[in-house]
């Protein structure tokens, strides 16, 4: 039976160390030798793709990117009938999807691994690249047990898999978001069925006190674009500042931004590129992820 990745804690502590090894060890060009990967986007990115296809290349086999009018995922065809076509040709099934029904749809037809590339559920190839930075920042993976990361914003897909990665390898988890915008309940009951439990609060000083780590990401998501100006006043006591950043109480805490930031709103410049920033080597740490996944889940299906 191939494994599939939809949300992070699909995997075992085990299995995410194993990965992160990979992603941190010289890659074999060969372990993708004589397949496609197909990735299939619903919504674009600069960074999904353009890591993913160099983590195929990199690992021998060939990306094949295909954009939503060329399939149309329920609409030309349906989510089933794509899925059993595009494993005809290729190895591994990647999707960055509206609906994590969809990728749910997939695995039940498959016959080849579905990754997960984002969904309105979850973001684990982006929770894999926030560890390998963690990892690296700080030595290596026994030492993020004593360590603390604070995500301030929205609850969302991104929080809730960062959150689980997190704490799966032993971080303290702390989440600050308004009242209107917190962590659903669902979600929160997921971390603590893998023995996690969060810090959740609406005060964004709270939360970051002490951390090791401060994280944000967009007020408003794509195709949330017309809800900009009504979040901006809800989100604004949770900008990540200088002031924030001061409020951690560790002189070298690190900051995270999963991009693209609206400079200005959830980060200020002086943050996104000061000092404590590490953002681009969290945005290059999503090829070595995806390398490390890959090598991974061939080997493991």
């Amino acid at each position: 039976m191939p494994r599939h990745l939809l949300e992070i804690d699909d995997l075992s502590r085990d299995e995410l160390v194993s990965v992160l090894d990979l992603a941190r060890q010289p890659y074999v060009p060969k372990a993708l030798a004589g397949l496609g990967v197909a990735l299939l986007f619903e919504k674009p990115s600069a960074r999904t793709r353009n890591s993913m296809e160099m983590a195929v290349f990199q690992l021998g086999g060939h990306p094949v990117t295909i954009r939503p009018d060329e399939i149309g995922l329920g609409t030309r065809e349906s989510v089933e009938d794509v899925t059993r076509t595009l494993q005809c040709y290729h190895g591994v099934i990647a999707a960055r999807v509206f609906e994590h029904t969809k990728l749910e749809r997939m695995v039940a037809v498959a016959d080849v691994p579905i990754i997960n590339l984002l969904s309105d559920a979850g973001h684990p190839m982006q929770a894999l690249a926030d560890l390998l930075t963690a990892v690296e920042l700080y030595g290596g993976i026994d030492a993020l047990s004593s360590r603390k990361i604070a995500y301030v914003g929205d609850g969302n897909n991104v929080c809730r898999s960062l959150a689980l990665a997190a704490g799966m390898l032993g971080m303290q988890v702390a989440v600050a978001t308004p009242e209107t915008f917190t962590m659903p309940a669902d979600d929160v009951a997921r971390l603590r069925a893998v023995g996690i439990e969060p810090v959740v609060t609406t005060d964004a000083a709270e939360a970051v006190e002490g951390a090791d780590i401060v994280y944000t990401d967009a007020w408003y998501s794509m195709g949330q674009e017309a809800e900009a100006d009504e979040r901006r006043p809800v989100f604004r006591p949770y900008q990540v500042n200088a002031e924030l950043l001061a409020a951690t109480g560790v002189a070298d805490v690190a900051f995270l931004h999963c991009l693209p930031a609206h400079r200005g709103d959830e980060v200020s410049d002086d943050v996104l590129d000061g000092p404590h920033s590490r953002v681009w080597q969290q945005a290059e740490n999503r090829m070595h992820a995806a390398r490390g996944l890959l090598a991974w889940i061939i080997g493991a299906s």
